[in-house]
């Protein structure tokens, strides 16, 4: 066999080499299916029904898909008719993937409607979006290595790995948000033309049409966009212009589906919801009161805390600060601080909104689904942090043990049950490693193939934990790397500390998670 010219391999190797890691993503994306029909999942089959009833319908009502599949405490009668009571946007795109496989053969069953649903509208818009965010980010930490670090905690170890997998719109929001916010902020840097407006301005209005709560990031979006081209104020209203032009698109369809299914542009699913009205109907939009309980549930408890199972996201309050103390000429540092602002201005926005909304938990999940959006905007503050530690591996690495951590939790719960109940109080040991211990997890592409139980996980282990353990040990060094593994191992085993639930954990193991996930 002759040898192959150098020239023919160098490039291959050099992809690889760089971007290895999304591969590695996608394969872990692709590799789990968390279908486990006899729970009724309320935010998934409503999305999946919409998009059978637009497809074979023809009409925006349900009644078809709740009549022969089941309903959900998620769908929301009104004139006679079934309608899902979410944001439509996440169906919507749905929708002409899955009519060209049902033209091409037949009707899919809900499992496959589902796993179209899930691949087009979440998992592939997520590949999409760490390509894109692979290069903004470059701003922050030109280290390769150290940009990884961020990107591969984002994607495996937050909330966008399991509403990547399972058919929410959170993840799917976040994408459009703040995918609309890297294009202007590229637009105001000269990187592309006032053209990608376009983009910004129907991305930024998708985002409500896909998810009601991403809205509540736009004004600190357009204050930032403002002052960032108030150098070039003649281009300012043109950009402004053309973006409001393309964000009238997607928002007037959702008021013209609001009108269609409700009755009024501005009335939703969830102003004729029965199932949790008394939650819905709590001050505007279910937003009444400051809740303590709420606060600390959604970030700090060990069951759905957004700091406890992602604790590298603390990295971006010492990241914010080393960018507000950024020296240099008096342009950059203003604008460092007008990033900073933006991105605390988000996260304090979200949070508040978690900490007023009557339903603050929103049922069964991994972390505080409502704030998912928020997430991207955080990554830039947690780039510098981690760049500033660069230079010092065993304290780099360390900091990475918090990367590591959550990994683990998100990645070993996407494969086995990524719905934890709300009431436990200690999922990770009650519903995660016991499942694990019984080599119960979810359906995989190796168990299609007929390899069963953890065996069958193993490719998606070595994509998530493998490529985990492979970015920190370039970034640090094999001693960081110990170090990361030694911290990381530290707050899995500190959740062996939480008291669990009692005899209700057991009940709920035996009667509703284990059936669920072997039958």
């Amino acid at each position: 066999m002759p040898d192959v010219p150098p020239m023919r391999t160098a490039r291959p190797r050099k992809l690889l080499a760089q971007y290895g890691w999304l591969a590695a993503i996608a394969i872990a994306y692709l590799w789990v299916v968390p279908y486990f029909p006899r729970i009724q999942s309320a935010n998934e089959l409503p999305r999946v029904y919409l998009v059978k009833a637009i497809v074979h319908d023809g009409t925006f009502a349900i009644d078809r898909g709740v009549a022969r599949w089941g309903g959900t405490a998620d769908v929301s009668p009104h004139a006679g008719h079934v309608y899902s009571n979410k944001a439509p946007g996440s169906s919507l795109l749905a929708v002409p993937v899955y009519a060209v496989v049902s033209t091409v053969a037949g009707e899919p069953s809900l499992g496959t409607s589902l796993w179209i649903c899930r691949v087009v509208s979440g998992v592939l818009p997520s590949l999409a979006f760490l390509y894109l965010l692979w290069g903004f980010l470059a701003r922050f930490a030109p280290d390769s290595a150290v940009r990884r670090l961020v990107v591969i905690a984002y994607a495996l170890g937050s909330m966008a790995m399991t509403f990547t997998l399972l058919y929410y719109s959170h993840q799917l929001a976040a994408i459009c948000i703040a995918s609309a916010w890297i294009l202007a902020i590229d637009v105001a840097d000269g990187k592309r033309t006032l053209r990608a407006m376009a983009g910004v301005g129907f991305l930024a209005g998708a985002a409500p049409l896909v998810d009601y709560q991403a809205a509540f990031a736009g004004v600190p979006l357009l204050a930032h966009f403002v002052y960032l081209m108030w150098p070039r104020r003649r281009e300012l209203g043109k950009a402004l212009a053309i973006a409001a032009v393309f964000a009238a698109i997607p928002i007037g369809f959702l008021l013209w589906y609001h009108a269609e299914c409700f009755g009024g542009p501005l009335k939703t699913g969830y102003d004729v919801s029965q199932t949790f009205a008394h939650f819905h109907q709590q001050g505007f939009l279910g937003l009444s009161k400051l809740r303590g309980e709420a606060f600390w549930g959604s970030l700090f408890s060990a069951d759905n805390g957004l700091i406890t199972l992602s604790p590298w996201l603390l990295l971006a309050i010492g990241g914010g600060v080393l960018l507000w103390r950024r020296s240099g000429d008096s342009r950059a540092t203003t604008d460092a601080r007008a990033l900073v602002i933006t991105c605390t201005s988000i996260a304090v926005i979200y949070i508040l909104f978690v900490s007023a909304i009557a339903m603050w938990r929103g049922g069964w999940g991994m972390g505080p689904r409502y704030i998912t959006a928020m997430l991207p905007f955080m990554l830039p503050l947690v780039a510098a942090a981690l760049v500033a530690a660069a230079d010092r591996p065993l304290l780099l690495g360390a900091l990475c043990g918090t990367i590591a951590s959550g990994v683990v939790i998100y990645s070993l719960g996407a494969a086995t049950f990524p719905y934890w109940p709300d009431s436990l109080k200690n999922p990770l040991y009650e519903v995660t490693f016991r499942l694990l211990g019984d080599n119960a997890v979810s359906p995989n592409a190796g168990s299609a193939l007929g390899i069963g139980g953890i065996a069958g996980i193993v490719p998606f282990l070595v994509a998530t934990l493998g490529l985990t353990g492979w970015a920190i040990q370039r970034a640090t060094g094999w001693r960081g790397l110990a170090a990361a593994v030694l911290v990381g191992g530290a707050i899995i085993g500190a959740f062996a500390l939480v008291p669990g639930t009692g005899p209700h954990a057991d009940r709920a193991y035996k009667n509703t998670v284990y059936p669920a996930v072997t039958k």
